[in-house]
Order: structure tokens, then C-alpha cells, then sequence
């Protein structure tokens, strides 16, 4: 697969890497309980398989948090670190603090704290990055105080536990506020850049552009219409397709199948073709979900399917209610 450079972080990863949100998750439905905290059906042994399979795929960019299953997210890939020796040393893992399952906390002690759970739980001395996730309406000070998120994390990096800090808001117009701060080496964009959504052109592509800051695309194939095409259930964790989206991405469906590639792939390579991009991380609940989005960032595409899909790349308004 191809690799780019994470901003000024200088990390190669993959353009396609695996979101760990929803690893183990038997029944999507459920998905919204496992990221929020709340008890769900997160399967570790499904999970360990999965993370495992990505390995062997070749997949070198793991995407964890705090958050994801009450921590169970990151004992799975513990695991699966443990059951590949010979691999680990080549996966980046990165993980969340700040969002709890009990709520939020973004105080240097908990940070502290935070990070140290991570360790023991992924068994790693050292993160590449470590995320602030989701400070919607915390105080500011709270995160970027020097007694606050940001002066632990910096800390750490005194000490050489993390070697980036970066920024993972669910909400677009936070994560700007934040990563226009310059104080930010990645960032993790969920709900602001994909065939469906242009949020990210407004203020955060420019943002980090002018402080060379590695972005990370979360949700590129929003919740999987952009794998699979309009089905039963695809509404789930906040997503209301409206049928005037649903029907735009048959046509998209169309396009790509008349090019005998696959949407997926059309939609994550998609999401790195603009220079300021390096990464995205599609979520998998099952190895072959995990192969099948990996397989899809190495497809090969040709111009002609990126000039008959450009008229059909589009914003739909509403947030992530579409």
C-alpha cells in the first residue's frame, strides 16, 4: 500500500489504517453503545481477530481511544500486539484521552492517569501520538492549560512517553478551533471530508495547511453507505440519510461499477488524493471487514474513473444528519 508523510509529525503511515472504534462488534446497531461507553456486545476474541487479520494485511496504523468499549478496545489490541511479535514494532497505534465511559475529564492528573492505562493495556512504553478527543464545551482551559490536557501530554513528550499530541474532535467546528491553534501536530477529522462531505474545506484543510499538521480522515466511508450503497440499517450513530443521498450515491455506485472498482476504494483514495490529507482509518468490526478496507486503499484506479466521479462529489447539508 502506498504510504505518505503525517504532516510535520515526519511518521509514514499507510493511506488506509484501521479505526478501532467498533473491533469485536457483532451487531452495527450496537456500535453506537461500544463508542459512547455504554455496555454493548464488544467480542474480544472477534476483536483480537480482527485487529490480527489487519496485521497480517499488512495494516502498519492502528486508531484506538480511551472511550471505545470502556477500554475494551484497547485490551483487544493488546492482545493482538501480544500475538504478533514480529509485527508489532512496525504498527503505529495511537490512542484518545480526555473522553471517558464515566463522562469527561480533561485535568493533568487524569490525562496522566489516562495515558499510564493505555500502557498497561497495550502493553507499550511509548505512543507516537496521543489524541485530546472530543472537548466539545469543556473549558479551554481545562485543555490547553499547562495544568490542563495539553501540559500533560507535554510532559509526557519531556519524558519521551508520547512523541505527538494531537487533536480528535467528533464535532468539525471544535477540532478547527483547535488545530487552528497551531499547538497540534495531527489531528483525527471525523464528519468533515468524504465523497458526501466538504465541512473540512472551510476552515480545518486550511488550518492545517498553513500548520503543516497530519490529518487522519475518520468516517471516510460514512458508516459504510460508501462501501456497501444504500441498505437496511445503514442509519446508525448518527447518520440519517436522507433518500436524496442515498440515491446520489447509487449513481457513484454506478460509476464505479462501470470502472470495475470498487466504491470503497474510489472512497477512501478519494479522501488522500488532496495533498493535505495523508490517512484514513475506516473502522471494521470483523477481519474481513478489516481486509476488505485495507485491500480497497492498494486497488488501483484509474484517471478516467476520478473525472467521471468529480461532478458527483458533493456536500450534504446538515451536519451529519444527511
Amino acid at each position: 500500500m502506498r504510504h505518505t508523510t503525517l504532516g510535520r509529525t515526519g511518521l509514514s503511515v499507510p493511506v488506509v489504517g484501521l479505526g478501532a472504534a467498533f473491533i469485536g462488534v457483532p451487531d452495527p446497531s450496537r456500535a453506537v453503545d461500544e463508542y459512547s461507553g455504554k455496555p454493548g456486545q464488544m467480542n474480544e476474541d472477534l476483536g483480537v481477530a480482527t485487529v490480527v487479520a489487519a496485521m497480517d494485511e499488512g495494516c502498519t496504523l492502528i486508531d484506538t481511544a480511551a472511550l471505545y468499549g470502556r477500554r475494551i478496545s484497547e485490551t483487544i489490541i493488546g492482545k493482538a500486539l501480544a500475538e504478533r511479535p514480529a509485527l508489532r514494532d512496525d504498527v503505529i497505534v495511537t490512542t484518545k484521552v480526555g473522553r471517558l465511559s464515566e463522562g469527561q475529564n480533561y485535568s493533568y492528573d487524569a490525562i496522566l492517569r489516562s495515558v499510564e492505562e493505555s500502557q498497561r493495556l497495550l502493553g507499550m512504553e511509548r505512543f507516537e501520538i496521543v489524541y485530546i478527543h472530543d472537548a466539545m464545551d469543556a473549558p479551554v482551559e481545562d485543555v490547553m492549560g499547562d495544568r490542563g490536557a495539553l501540559g500533560a501530554l507535554r510532559k509526557l513528550q519531556d519524558e519521551g512517553v508520547v512523541g505527538h499530541v494531537g487533536s480528535a474532535m467528533n464535532d468539525p467546528v471544535t477540532n478547527a478551533d483547535y488545530i487552528e491553534t497551531g499547538e497540534f501536530d495531527a489531528a483525527v477529522v471525523p464528519d468533515a471530508w468524504s465523497l458526501l462531505n466538504q465541512l473540512a474545506l472551510a476552515r480545518i484543510l486550511p488550518a492545517v495547511e498553513k500548520h503543516d499538521v497530519g490529518v487522519v480522515v475518520a468516517t471516510p466511508l460514512e458508516r459504510g453507505l460508501l462501501a456497501t450503497g444504500p441498505m437496511p440499517g445503514i442509519d446508525y450513530l448518527a447518520r440519517r440519510f436522507s433518500q436524496r443521498c442515498l440515491d446520489h450515491v447509487t449513481k457513484i455506485q454506478n460509476v464505479c461499477r462501470d470502472h470495475g472498482v470498487s466504491m470503497a476504494s474510489a472512497a477512501l483514495q478519494w479522501c488522500v488524493r488532496d495533498p493535505r490529507v495523508a490517512t484514513t482509518i475506516p473502522g471494521a468490526r470483523t477481519p474481513d471487514e478489516a481486509i476488505s478496507n485495507l485491500r480497497a486503499g492498494s486497488e488501483e484506479i484509474s484517471d478516467a474513473l476520478w473525472d467521471d466521479l468529480a461532478p458527483l462529489v458533493t456536500h450534504f447539508e446538515h451536519g451529519v444528519d444527511r
